[in-house]
């Protein structure tokens, strides 16, 4: 199986973890985790381009 880059790991993960809140109805929890993977997943993004310039 390919590497998959990290921020799409972490992306995955997230949204796995806040279907599972969905399915236990609570809603806020799957927003919050939703907001803070985007975020994670963002700074995986950039750090992965920075090691690509080098």
């Amino acid at each position: 199986m390919d590497n998959f880059p990290k921020y799409y790991t972490c992306l995955f993960n997230g949204i796995t973890d806040a279907l599972e809140a969905l399915q236990a109805r609570d809603c806020v929890k799957a927003h919050d985790i939703l907001i803070k993977v985007q975020q994670d997943a963002e700074e995986l993004y950039l750090e992965d381009g920075d090691e690509g310039e080098a």
